[in-house]
């Protein structure tokens, strides 16, 4: 019975850690949303969660897109975001970091991605 206890505790205390360690959206305004289309400047390829940068009104945005697995199991790849391939990234911005946005779909070639 101890054993299980201990077991059952540890699962609890290692989901908890796993629950934390990702995080919700709230730091984005949902009340602001907004486009940016310009070419990749840099991809993170990379979990929890894809990143590009793309330069927009002087400034170089950092562009939140949805785990790796969603966009692939709906046609986007690391392939088709290269430096340079010209994208519509539309979204919300970051109320914690200036220049930031999370993406609610990019457009990469005429066909639009849907990122929730």
């Amino acid at each position: 019975m101890r054993n299980r206890l201990i077991t059952a505790l540890a699962f609890l205390v290692g989901a908890t850690a796993v629950a934390s360690a990702h995080h919700g959206w709230g730091s984005y305004d949902s009340a602001k949303k907004f486009s940016i289309e310009a070419p990749v400047e840099m991809i993170a390829w990379q979990n929890p969660h894809a990143h590009v940068m793309l330069k927009y009104d002087n400034a170089t945005w950092e562009i939140t897109l949805a785990p790796i697995s969603r966009m692939q199991n709906r046609g986007l790849t690391e392939d088709m975001l290269k430096t340079g391939t010209i994208i519509i990234a539309e979204g919300y911005p970051s109320t914690r970091r200036a220049h930031e946005m999370r993406a609610e779909r990019v457009t990469v070639a005429g066909k639009v991605y849907e990122m929730r």
